[in-house]
């Protein structure tokens, strides 16, 4: 796991990379094609971004 991350800067960085990755992983998928697992991956991912915000609000 990596370290933890407690100063508010570094908590916006990384939150806004993940989110980031989220708009690539949405863009790159074609909606004609998708299948559940590309559905349950974005599902993962945002679910994911709402565990840290949840974090990072209590820290």
């Amino acid at each position: 796991m990596g370290k933890a991350i407690y100063d508010k800067d570094s908590q916006m960085t990384y939150l806004k990379q993940r989110l980031s990755m989220f708009m690539e992983v949405l863009d790159s998928i074609d909606p004609e094609h998708a299948e559940l697992d590309d559905i349950d991956r974005l599902i993962s991912m945002i679910d994911d971004l709402e565990t840290k915000c949840e974090q990072f609000k209590k820290s």
